[in-house]
């Protein structure tokens, strides 16, 4: 028996991110074949570099936008057929929120097992989706979601693809996620100790990677419905863009600017407004 070492490990996990990697780009090649090419320059895909298991098409939006819709395998098809009935409404609300000006062309990637998911995805088993400027990729356990709460992970994901060029690296995360958050899900009511959380404060990376990462997505949500609620989504929308862009100031200077106060002050306002 021949027992792996640590380097062995972190280069077999190495090859097989390579090796699924490049099972995307094949399909993603493959896509752009079947279905009607978008204006400009194209690069003919080979047929070697089709691969027999992805399987794909293609859906204009109401808007206009084309999405590619891509199977890693066979068992995906039931997954995208539920994302694709969505997509009109999801991209009518990150339009409603961020303006109509975010990529014209969608790549909405279903992965066939969960090591696609980590090695392409960059998720973890916690995670539904993932999203980067080339493509939303979701997680095989996403099937298992009901329509609801995989309406609020499209959503959600599709406004990360949608502000992903225009937010730089080192962005406050838990104002990314909350902003995602409040474009995704329907606007509740907050719950009976909504006010006893809100007091631990903004969540940090760690929380919202933790064991407590639902209480931490919380709170940057209801965060970012307090600026819409107290300030209007034109302030929230500004705060992002400011606060998250690229180049962008220190959180204090952003809060000052949009919302017209420093971290203590708007914080303060917040606990307020948990409470009615």
């Amino acid at each position: 028996m021949t027992i792996e070492g640590p380097r062995s490990r972190a280069k077999s996990r190495t090859t097989l991110a390579a090796l699924l990697i490049a099972e995307l780009v094949c399909a993603l090649l493959f896509v752009g074949r079947a279905g009607p090419a978008p204006a400009g320059p194209q690069i003919a895909a080979p047929a070697s570099l089709t691969t027999p298991t992805s399987r794909s098409t293609t859906q204009t939006l109401r808007d206009g936008r084309t999405v590619r819709l891509i199977g890693l395998g066979d068992r995906t098809a039931p997954l995208l057929r539920r994302i694709s009935a969505q997509l009109d409404d999801a991209a009518d609300a990150v339009t409603a929120f961020w303006g109509p000006n975010w990529p014209r062309a969608i790549a909405v990637v279903a992965a066939g097992t969960d090591a696609q998911f980590a090695a392409v995805g960059g998720g973890d088993t916690h995670t539904a989706a993932t999203a980067t400027g080339e493509r939303i990729m979701f997680a095989p356990g996403a099937a298992e979601m009901d329509d609801p709460s995989l309406r609020i992970v499209l959503r959600h994901e599709l406004f990360h693809y949608a502000a992903r060029a225009a937010t730089a690296v080192d962005a406050p995360r838990w104002l990314t996620e909350g902003v995602a958050d409040f474009v995704a899900r329907p606007p509740i009511p907050l719950s009976a100790n909504a006010d006893a959380t809100i007091a631990r404060g903004l969540p940090t990376d760690a929380e919202l990677d933790g064991p407590q990462r639902s209480s931490a997505y919380d709170r940057a949500w209801w965060f970012t419905r307090f600026v819409a609620d107290t300030y209007g989504i034109a302030a929230l929308r500004d705060l992002y863009i400011r606060a998250c862009g690229h180049g962008h100031p220190d959180l204090a200077f952003a809060m000052q600017q949009s919302l017209g106060g420093d971290p203590a002050e708007v914080l303060a306002a917040w606990r307020r407004w948990a409470k009615g």
